[in-house]
């Protein structure tokens, strides 16, 4: 019986890539984006630098590419809206920002990447911050623009703005701070919830008002 060829060009390059990403997310873990540079990404892969030029282009594109990978609103805005949507899209905000919330607090890599966003004035991480806001504006625009009319849907969008910033807010304090914030324990299942909670009213009350 011939033997099944599980090695090639393709997979070894997509296995070679997944290692060279994971090398990303290792260093901004454990170093910080100052750990980011293409020597030190490539020992951590076990791998020549030269692959790094030769599947990414840069070590600029292979940044880019892992934190494209680790960007929650980026993944959301890529993904496909199976289900049609009937009520404006009031359920899939409320879905999308505790998700968000929850997504975050997991994710310690796109913590750093948010931290590295908010202290560094650097190209890749502009062009992240554009893409996102073109992805997202594609789903006010489709969805909840048409649903709340000119005038109230800037409203809408000043709201969400506050919501989705105040989750990072919250989960980057508690990963570095504490986990106390207004009272609520921001590690404790109650206090988390008590925030899902108000995530889906004040999305309810923007629909309702």
């Amino acid at each position: 019986m011939p033997r099944k060829v599980v090695q090639g060009p393709i997979r070894d390059k997509e296995k070679t890539k997944l290692k060279l990403l994971g090398a990303v997310g290792k260093i901004l873990r454990t170093k910080g984006y100052s750990g980011l540079k293409v020597s030190k990404i490539a020992a951590v892969a076990g791998f020549d630098k030269k692959l790094i030029y030769e599947y990414f282009g840069s070590t600029d594109k292979l940044i880019d590419e892992y934190i494209k990978s680790q960007d929650y609103w980026s993944q959301i805005a890529a993904g496909n809206v199976e289900e049609e949507i009937t009520d404006g899209g009031q359920e899939l905000s409320k879905i999308a920002l505790v998700n968000q919330f929850e997504n975050l607090k997991k994710n310690k890599e796109l913590q750093k990447i948010i931290l590295w966003e908010l202290s560094e004035n650097k190209p890749i991480l502009r062009k992240l911050a554009d893409e996102r806001e073109e992805m997202g504006d594609l789903m006010f625009k489709n969805i909840t623009d048409p649903y709340f009319g000119e005038e109230k849907a800037k409203k809408f969008r000043a709201i969400m703005a506050l919501l989705i910033s105040g989750a990072y807010y919250l989960n980057i304090h508690t990963a570095t701070n504490g986990s106390n914030f207004c009272g609520l324990d921001m590690k404790s299942e109650e206090g988390r919830a008590e925030i899902e909670n108000a995530l889906k009213e004040i999305v309810d009350f923007a629909y309702q008002s």
